[in-house]
């Protein structure tokens, strides 16, 4: 039986007119991934919706009938490596990899999500178009830019759509370098009609996302998700989910969620609240009310993580009536002066208060992020973080504890977009995991390999397309990635220039040419103040 038989939907698609567009929209991923994006789902219904479009869904290992002439091809990419899943699918459709070997029958491939907003610069040789920032609008003009060209050769296609507002067509701009495995010198449009610059599309509505689609083939099984809010207003200074999405906006309670939540719950009775930091919406505490009405007794509520002291024994109480038994809180470091630098408004003692609430309303499990290789870490920050945690302990001797520990990352339009991954970070990882073993917590730490490897493609430009091609062969362990920089040798720079060095401010970014919501000034600004 076909995985798209289990679905309800919450929307009606529209029914194609005679010359509706042949559209394509894939998920890079095996469907019960896809179906669990809220972004992928959403899209998909906007599309959907239309009348002028005739849209089929496409997977890693499932398809809807698809066009045999399709004109557009869209991939939402939300994992930076499912890159090799987005060749292995144009390969499969018969479709060239690189745009430049795209003839006027090929569909125009273009892509959107957050890894391509961020940077699309290593994957711009595979797209003809990007979409930058948010889709509730973007997308529309998109498709009606399209319309108006549709009958026009591809170079007048792809010029006419580089003027619509956070449409990017890379082939249009003509990058140097000061050597083959130099820095970048220019970023320029190749002609005074195509912008300098693209602007990241945000959306500015007081009604954010919900689910359009439940399904028991997702990967939380029969999920109803609402997106509660948008960004972040922490603003940690290494945080993509923060920098990239701002401003911070929230849902209408009245007019969105509320609605929402009980139109979703008609279809199902598992419930997700989405967003970088749900429990900062200004009445979350009615939200929870509203979810704790007895007639809601059936419901499974799962949260996103939670800002650190808003953990109420209130919000744990409602959780574990509501079938969620664990909590997940950022705390990033033990070290007061660590948080500091990443500007993370946090005191141990709201660490330990959370824990005492959390068990105090109920819950078993509390799972804490952080991370090593913080720019100014030092030992004494890492045995911080070992005493923090063993006082949490110590305070809630029943509440099982897991400490989730990634490397840092630098991410584009953030202000730590200048610092390296610190080459000392494996070392640390395995330090504290010896430390924390013997004193009976749990340590969850994030592969230090895939952490370069996320580096690499963070802050990655042009060049890296044909290291990204051999790596498909290759497979997707740092070392295919070693071995691929050895083969390029001297067409790219080496791998320490892209993931460890700290770059000067001055350097031109490959993504200099894509503003997003903070200009370079601020987030040098707000590097400075840390």
């Amino acid at each position: 039986m076909s995985v798209f038989n289990s679905e309800r939907l919450l929307f009606s698609p529209a029914t194609p007119e005679f010359d509706a567009i042949p559209v394509i929209f894939a998920f890079p991923n095996e469907y019960n991934v896809g179906i669990s994006s809220l972004g992928y789902q959403v899209v998909w219904a906007t599309l959907a919706v239309r009348s002028d479009l005739e849209v089929s869904r496409l997977f890693t290992d499932a398809r809807e009938p698809l066009p045999h002439h399709p004109e557009l091809l869209g991939f939402s990419v939300s994992w930076e490596l499912d890159y090799i899943n987005i060749l292995n699918l144009l390969e499969s459709l018969q479709v060239p990899l690189r745009a430049e070997q795209r003839s006027e029958n090929t569909p125009l491939i273009f892509g959107g999500g957050a890894v391509l907003t961020a940077n699309p610069e290593p994957f711009s040789a595979f797209f003809d178009i990007i979409l930058l920032g948010d889709g509730e609008e973007l997308l529309d003009r998109f498709i009606d830019a399209y319309q108006e060209v549709r009958t026009q050769p591809r170079t007048t296609q792809l010029r006419h759509l580089a003027t619509v507002p956070g449409v990017y067509v890379p082939s249009l701009y003509e990058i140097t370098y000061t050597s083959p495995d130099g820095e970048i010198e220019s970023i320029q449009p190749i002609d005074s009609d195509i912008p300098a610059i693209i602007q990241k599309q945000t959306y500015r509505g007081n009604t954010l996302s919900a689910s359009v689609v439940v399904t028991e083939k997702a990967a939380w099984e029969n999920i109803y998700m609402v997106e509660v809010v948008r960004s972040c207003p922490e603003m940690c200074r290494f945080c993509l989910a923060s920098y990239l999405t701002l401003p911070f906006r929230t849902a209408s309670l009245e007019d969105a969620l509320i609605p929402a939540i009980e139109r979703g719950l008609q279809y199902t009775h598992r419930l997700g609240l989405l967003g970088a930091s749900v429990t900062q919406h200004p009445e979350f505490e009615n939200l929870l009310d509203f979810i704790a009405q007895p007639k809601f007794d059936d419901v499974r509520l799962s949260i996103a993580s939670v800002r650190t002291n808003t953990v109420t024994e209130k919000l744990a109480r409602t959780l574990t009536k509501r079938d969620t038994h664990s909590i997940t809180i950022a705390v990033e470091s033990g070290s007061e002066k660590l948080r500091r630098i990443v500007n993370k408004k946090l005191s141990n003692e709201e660490i330990i208060e959370a824990a005492k609430n959390a068990i105090a309303g109920g819950l078993k499990a509390m799972k804490l992020y952080g991370m090593v290789g913080i720019p100014g870490e030092e030992q004494s920050d890492l045995e911080a973080t070992v005493a923090m945690l063993q006082a949490v302990k110590k305070v809630a001797p029943g509440l099982r504890l897991t400490f989730g520990c990634s490397t840092f990352v630098p991410k584009s339009h953030t202000p730590f977009q200048w610092f390296g991954v610190n080459p000392d970070a494996q070392k640390r990882l395995q330090w504290l995991q010896k430390q924390l073993r013997s004193k009976g917590i749990d340590l969850r730490p994030e592969s230090y390999n895939w952490s370069v490897i996320q580096a690499l493609i963070s802050r990655g430009d042009r060049r890296l397309a044909p290291l990204l091609e051999l790596t498909r062969h290759y497979g997707d362990s740092l070392g295919s990635y070693k071995r691929a920089f050895k083969e390029l040798k001297g067409k790219l720079p080496p791998l320490d220039f892209y993931v460890h060095s700290c770059w000067e401010r001055e350097r031109v970014l490959p993504w200099e040419h894509l503003q997003g919501p903070l200009p370079r000034s601020t987030l040098l600004k707000h590097l400075d103040n840390s």
